[in-house]
Parts: C-alpha cells; structure tokens; sequence
C-alpha cells in the first residue's frame, strides 16, 4: 500500500459524497494442528486490500484488492451510485484523529519458525498421552494486522496487531463413560504469551480432574445456593450481556443470521438483576484478544458499561447504530477482514469483580454446589433462556466442600441468572473465542471472563 494511492482513493470519493472513508488491511493468519499424537498439517494464509464508505441519501460501500486505479476507480463509482439511491443512512462522524499504534511482542510471530510450533504442539500432547489421555488436539494460530483509516473528516490512523490463540481439546474413556473438556487462550501479544500459561501443569490438572469427574455421582435435582466459576461468569457475560447489547440486533438487522435480542422493545434502563452485577465490555484492555486502540471505524476505543449495578446501560454501537440514537459511537464497530463491512461487535467482555474474597462466598451457604467450569452451554437466539453444564463441580455442605458431583446442570433465563446473583468476589479470569457474526458470516477474536459469584435458590438438575 502506498500512502498516494489511499489518499487518491479518498479525495475521489470524498468530492462525490457527503461524507467518504477509507481503509486498507492486511492480514496474515497461520494454523498448525497437532492430533492424537500426529502432525496433522497447516494452513497459512494472506490478504489484503481496500474498503471504502460513502454517504450520501444511503450508505454504500466498495471493495477492491487491486491496486490499479481504473479498477478501483469502477468500484468506488458502484458505490457512489448506489448511495444515490432513497433511503435512510446515516454516519455520527465524531472528531478528526490522527494516531499511529501497536501491539509490541517480545518473541515476534514471524521469528517464531514452523519447527518452533510444531515442537510446542508435540510436547504438549505427550503431557496429555502421559496422563493418559484418550483423545488429544492441539492447535496453534497466529495472526497479523496492518491497518491504515483514513475519513473526509482528516481522520489518519494506522495500527498494527499481532494475536496468538492457543487451543486444546482433552478427553478420558473410564469405564465405558467419557469425559472431555476443550480449553482457548489468547491474547494481543507475540509468542511470549504462551509462555505465560503454565499449559503443562494445566493439563495435567485438567485431565485428573476427567478422571475424577467420571467416578462423581449426580446430584438430586432441585434448589441450591451455587458459586459458579470464572469460565462460566465469561461465557455468561459474553452470551446473555454481549450479544443482547450489539444495537444492531435490538433493531432486528441480525434477526435471519446471529439473531436477535431479548431487550428489544424495553424501555431503558432496564433491569436484567441484582445490584451485583455489572458487565463490562472493554477492548481498551490492552493484551486481551480482543484488544484495539481504534475500531475499524477510526472511533477511539474505551470502556463501556453494557449492565451496570443490574440495570441496562450502554449499548455496543458501530458509526451507523450510534446514529440511529444521535449519540456518538463507541468503538464497537469491527471487520474481520478488509472486504467485510464493520459491525456493532463485542471485544473483551467480563463481569466486573465485586468486593468478596473467594472463600468468603461459601459463608452462609447450608446446602450448595460450586461450578468451577462447564463442559456444555446452551443459549436462545434473543439471548434469554440458557442452560450450562458443569464440568468440575462439588457438593458444599454448610460451608465446606463435601465432595464431587458430575454434571450439574443450570437452566435459567437471563433475568433470573442475574437476579440470584447475591456476591461476586474480587478475582478475574479470561477465556479466549472466535465470536461469529453478520452474513456472510464474520469471526473477530474476543476474551471473556468475570469472577466467582455466589447466587441464591438456583433450581440444578
């Protein structure tokens, strides 16, 4: 990419729009897998190319991953013509920002060589074949991303991103029984990251606790006082806060794709619980997975508050969203690659810490279950009715722990998880996704993580 040539593209569609941007990206992304004690293969790929917005009586956009200006030029034109169409499109176009930015790594992605992965993914299935698992996968991704935005407003950013997601999926055969459990890291970082997880000692745990796991009796169906861990506050946050949020789908326009939302139509503030909670979805948060200092949109990213003291807050809102509501975007608008328009997406999003030690939530607590993990989540398509599986769980008697149980299950709504919520402790834990979205279908990387919180009269199958 040459600066002349992105400036060319936006001086031309800016003299023929009410408003214009521009964006070039490039992406790199390498897969490497590792099953069952085998060297599976690996995938490697690249892209790059421009995308431009215009406004005029509607929103249009073009795509070219060529660099010759008469292809361009025919592209934009498309574009410009069909903007002149009737219709309803709207930009809240903010302040001008120019900034370059990006993610430092120690151990850079491209000197990290294929031997390099492959020997990692190799080491850390002999843990698990040692421990004598039955089912063994490993996978290794990273991924690069030049970025450069510019707008007919004199906004010029320029980012560049490096991420490496770690992936591991374990499993046990007992006595006809199996268990498994699948763990995702990740983070905006070089491969100095993975030195950080301790993943052997995790899976030597992970796969022990299988073991133990399929020798736990059920639990006797009914009401418990739980503490559920921060895997399962995460995915919470993420499924019954995150999605509902995205204003995209309060206004129906992911209905016949993601779907849709259980706050569509109420009036706001809402309350979804307890004063306990709060959700909080940052991609500020700088070594998330999810982490920008600009969307793809050249909006500033910041944290926002989506539920706040149990009551609905902030909505997650790209440069078109926020214009429905006349209020500026904040940040949330994402593309996964440089042909896909940028949507109202989650980053990083976690329930905010309370005030609790861990071990002071099992004060008070005469009969209940502690969830440290799931192994199955269930969700609707508004986001309301869920249902997680526990995966290690224990009885709690009186306080104490008092042995193991193996799949407990929750089966809840959104409002009623959030309202038996009574404590929320003062630890915080991430997990890392690949969250899908839009059609065609978009995959952005996102942390999600909480603490432990401790609810009230839960009703465990």
């Amino acid at each position: 990419m040459s600066d002349d040539l992105i400036h060319k593209i936006l001086d031309y569609a800016s003299a023929r729009s009410k408003y214009a941007e521009a964006r070039y990206m490039e992406l790199s992304v390498n897969e490497l897998s590792y099953r069952n004690g085998k060297f599976e293969g690996a995938t490697f790929g690249s892209e790059r190319g421009y995308a431009v917005r215009v406004l005029n009586n509607s929103i249009s956009m073009a795509y070219s991953d060529s660099e010759e200006w008469p292809v361009i030029k025919a592209s934009i034109d498309k574009a410009i013509d069909r903007s002149s169409f009737p219709g309803k499109g709207t930009i809240f176009t903010g302040k001008p920002i120019k900034d370059t930015w990006k993610v430092d790594a120690k151990k850079k992605i491209e000197d990290f060589s294929i031997e390099d992965k492959v020997s990692l993914l190799k080491d850390y299935d002999s843990v698990m074949d040692a421990e004598g698992a039955s089912v063994r996968m490993n996978v290794v991704t990273d991924k690069k991303i030049n970025q450069v935005y510019v707008n007919s407003i004199g906004s010029d950013i320029r980012g560049e991103i490096s991420r490496v997601f770690y992936f591991y999926l374990v499993g046990v055969v007992e006595g006809g029984e199996f268990e498994q459990s699948m763990e995702q890291f990740g983070s905006s970082a070089g491969y100095e990251y993975i030195d950080t997880l301790n993943l052997g000692e995790r899976i030597r745990n992970d796969v022990k606790d299988l073991h133990e796991s399929l020798s736990a009796p059920r639990v006797n169906p009914g009401n418990f006082d739980i503490i559920v861990g921060p895997e399962i506050s995460g995915i919470v946050a993420h499924e019954s806060c995150g999605h509902p949020t995205e204003y995209d789908r309060i206004v129906g326009r992911e209905g016949a794709q993601a779907g849709e939302s259980f706050l569509t139509g109420k009036k706001f503030p809402y309350r979804i619980g307890s004063e306990a909670v709060s959700v909080i979805d940052d991609p500020s948060f700088e070594g998330s997975f999810g982490y920008y200092r600009y969307d793809d949109e050249g909006v500033k990213s910041r944290k926002r508050y989506l539920y706040k003291n149990g009551m609905t807050n902030e909505f997650i809102l790209n440069r078109e969203s926020a214009s429905m509501l006349g209020v500026e975007s904040n940040a949330g608008g994402r593309s996964a690659s440089w042909d896909l328009e940028p949507l109202a997406r989650m980053s990083t999003t976690y329930i905010e810490p309370g005030k609790y030690k861990f071990d002071e939530l099992f004060d008070g607590i005469r009969k209940g279950i502690y969830i440290k993990s799931f192994t199955e989540w269930n969700i609707d398509d508004v986001r309301f009715n869920e249902k997680y599986v526990g995966k290690e769980a224990y009885l709690i008697t009186n306080g104490d722990i008092s042995g193991r149980v193996r799949k407990p299950v929750i089966e809840t709504n959104t409002i009623k998880f959030y309202s038996s919520v009574d404590a929320v402790a003062n630890d915080l834990e991430f997990s890392a996704g690949m969250c899908g979205k839009g059609d065609p279908e978009q995959g952005v990387d996102v942390w999600m993580g909480g603490p432990h919180m401790r609810l009230r009269e839960v009703y465990i199958q």
